[in-house]
C-alpha cells in the first residue's frame, strides 16, 4: 500500500462530507491541545486500506503557525519492506476545548477525528472514531500498554457502541 493509496482513501471520505460525529458519540470536552501534541502510538484499531497490514503505527500531532495540527502518519509495510508515510492538515470543527477535528490529507477534502476517550490527568492514552463507527483507535503515547488500560479501551468502545470483533492489535515491534 502506497501514500497514493492513503491519499485516495481519505479522499474518498472526505468528498463523502465526512466532518460529522457519529451519533451517540460525544468529543471530549476540557481538551488541550498543546497537551495532545507530539507522538501517539497505535494500539488497536479497525483495519482499513489506508492502514492495511501497516504495523509500528504512529501518529505525530505539531501545531502550525496558522493555528492547524501537522499530522504526520507513519507506519512500517512488511509486505513493501519500508516505511510510509502521509502528511496532513486538522483544524477543531468546534473550538479549541472540544476534541472534534476535520483531517485533510488532500486539499480541501476532509474528515472527522473525534476523540471520543481521554486520560485527562496525563494524556497517555485516547480513543478516537471517525465521523461513524467503522473507524477506531486505541492511541498511547508508548507503544505497549497494560491489560488493564486495553480492557478499559475495550469497555469504552462496547459502552459507545463499536462491535469489537473486527479489531486488530498493531505490532509495535519497531517502536520498542
Amino acid at each position: 500500500m502506497g501514500i497514493r493509496t492513503v491519499i485516495v482513501s481519505v479522499l474518498g471520505l472526505s468528498l463523502a462530507g465526512c466532518t460529522s460525529l457519529p451519533e451517540g458519540i460525544e468529543p471530549v470536552q476540557g481538551f488541550d491541545v498543546d497537551r495532545y501534541l507530539g507522538t501517539w502510538y497505535e494500539i488497536a484499531r479497525y483495519d482499513h486500506s489506508f492502514e492495511e497490514g501497516l504495523e509500528s503505527v504512529t501518529a505525530e500531532y505539531e501545531l502550525n503557525e496558522d493555528g492547524s495540527i501537522k499530522v504526520i502518519n507513519r507506519g512500517y509495510s512488511p509486505e513493501d519492506g519500508e516505511w510510509q508515510e502521509a502528511e496532513g492538515k486538522a483544524r477543531f470543527v468546534e473550538g479549541e476545548t472540544t476534541a472534534h477535528l476535520k483531517v485533510s490529507f488532500f486539499g480541501p477534502f476532509y474528515a472527522s477525528y473525534v476523540v471520543f476517550g481521554l486520560d485527562h490527568d496525563n494524556y497517555r492514552y485516547a480513543y478516537v472514531t471517525g465521523y461513524d463507527r467503522d473507524y477506531l483507535w486505541f492511541l498511547s503515547r508508548t507503544p505497549t500498554v497494560s491489560d488493564q488500560a486495553m480492557e478499559r479501551f475495550r469497555e469504552a468502545a462496547r459502552a459507545n457502541g463499536f462491535d469489537l470483533d473486527e479489531l486488530i492489535m498493531v505490532d509495535q515491534g519497531r517502536n520498542e
